[in-house]
């Protein structure tokens, strides 16, 4: 199922529609035709940022703290990543949904997961070539550019140009940006739902 929000179907205030960029409903329609889900833009403004999301990290439920380049503590300063992420005008926020055989299939999720970021690398080259002034891109989990990243290796990133931190990693609150897009956070039993979204400021001139 397709789906999109435009700025003033979410409810923005008219005079924070004035920072979306102009081309906001092109930037839904790729998003959407390139296999996400569901997509909208919205403020950056909108979006609730918390740095106690870094204890989650720091527990290491997923094996990779201290072990990418792209998660904490390598990613950087909590404080200042979330400074870094509040200078952006809007963000484009999707999401992919994995069907699973039971909530059990961590294989499907795996794929889920791949899938997902397999997505944003399409969408990351596809807004290349956009007239944007700055952006940021961040995904679910970990990066996955790579199998095994360089970082366990003690190598420097391969691919600093593609590599991804996650939503979480920038203290995303991303359950309450799927509220804010009109998203839903579970979409049913026996599905995995990820999230990324791409955050931009509209070039000068």
């Amino acid at each position: 199922m397709a789906f999109r929000q435009s700025s003033e179907a979410l409810g923005v205030p008219a005079a924070d529609r004035r920072i979306f960029f102009m081309n906001e409903q092109k930037l839904i329609d790729l998003a959407l035709s390139l296999g996400a889900y569901q997509a909208a833009v919205i403020p950056v403004s909108r979006i609730h940022f918390d740095k106690s999301f870094r204890s989650l990290c720091e527990s290491n439920a997923c094996g990779n703290f201290g072990m990418c380049w792209m998660c904490p503590p390598d990613v950087g300063d909590i404080v200042k990543l979330i400074e870094e992420a509040k200078t952006f005008q809007s963000a484009l926020a999707y999401q992919t949904v994995g069907e699973l055989a039971d909530g059990y299939d961590i294989e499907g999720m795996l794929e889920a997961g791949n899938r997902h970021n397999r997505l944003a690398q399409k969408i990351s080259g596809a807004f290349a070539s956009l007239p944007f002034g700055k952006t940021l891109h961040l995904g679910a989990g970990g990066c996955r550019v790579c199998p095994v990243c360089a970082k366990r290796t003690g190598g420097p990133c391969r691919f600093p140009d593609r590599a991804m931190a996650s939503l979480e990693a920038y203290g995303v609150a991303v359950s309450e940006l799927a509220e804010a897009c009109g998203m839903k956070y579970i979409n049913g039993q026996s599905t995995v739902t990820y999230f990324g979204a791409f955050l931009y400021r509209k070039a000068e001139g």
